[in-house]
């Protein structure tokens, strides 16, 4: 009788556990996606302020004629589309920094559980969709964009050329000088399989060049003055020796071989 009552004891408990283990969960879900929203429409408010205040500055214009004001406005659009995509780099930047949202190195954890590291790493990846979506395409492949991704947790050496929206966890990305990202290659920190997230920073060398629609698995290290070419896929936690070119999916090294003598023309 006794060790019923205790087993029946053991069961009320551990059903406790489990119901308090679910409503902790929702409570952290629901203060990620309360946070995150808040938070990036105060960034899109704030980055679009200037140029409404622009816009209603000229339409209290009375000296001016109707059309005048119509054709300011009209040709202001594009200078403030570009004023406002900037601020929202530096202001997205910001917010990922000032609260702490990155995605921390060897991380293997289930999505299940909803632990505050995934919900960080969630957020953080929420900021740099948000970025990309509105000042991506303006800023891509150029300076701003590599300062952006050096504000946003990025180790970037000098001269390094982005031209690719797909990267992601940026405070995993540490490359050298002069490394080149192509068109839409693909370079992440992390991964899911199973159920679970798995994150391992990703270490290009000096003068590393990625071909456009690459991809490169977490955890991958690349020496100086590796070549991968287009459309390759680099498999998680590869190793790629340097001065070497690389292709294919998975991508392996090419063999450097001397070109066959052309036959003469008869």
């Amino acid at each position: 009788m006794a060790e019923n009552i205790a087993s029946n004891d053991a069961a009320h408990a551990s059903k406790a556990e489990r119901r308090s283990g679910r409503w902790a969960v929702r409570a952290r879900v629901t203060w990620a996606v309360c946070s995150i929203v808040v938070t990036e429409c105060l960034i899109l408010g704030l980055a679009v302020l200037p140029a409404v205040s622009f816009w209603t500055w000229v339409a209290d214009w009375r000296m001016v004629p109707d059309w005048a004001q119509a054709l300011v406005m009209a040709m202001a659009f594009v200078p403030a589309y570009v004023l406002f995509a900037l601020s929202v780099l530096l202001y997205s930047a910001f917010a990922a920094w000032l609260f702490g949202w990155r995605t921390k190195p060897g991380l293997e954890l289930r999505l299940a559980d909803m632990t505050w590291p995934v919900l960080d790493w969630g957020r953080y990846l929420m900021t740099i969709h948000v970025a990309r979506t509105f000042a991506g395409a303006v800023f891509r492949s150029t300076p701003v964009w590599a300062m952006y991704l050096r504000l946003n947790g990025a180790t970037l050496g000098r001269g390094c050329w982005v031209n690719s929206l797909k990267l992601m966890d940026h405070s995993l990305l540490e490359f050298g000088d002069h490394v080149v990202i192509g068109s839409d290659a693909s370079v992440s920190g992390h991964i899911i399989e199973r159920g679970l997230l798995k994150t391992a920073p990703v270490r290009l060398g000096r003068h590393v060049t990625i071909g456009i629609n690459s991809v490169v698995g977490i955890g991958t290290t690349i020496g100086d003055g590796t070549q991968v070419g287009a459309l390759s896929v680099v498999a998680k936690y590869s190793v790629l020796e340097p001065n070497a070119v690389y292709a294919g999916a998975p991508a392996r090294r090419l063999e450097r071989t001397a070109r066959s003598p052309v036959a003469p023309a008869e």
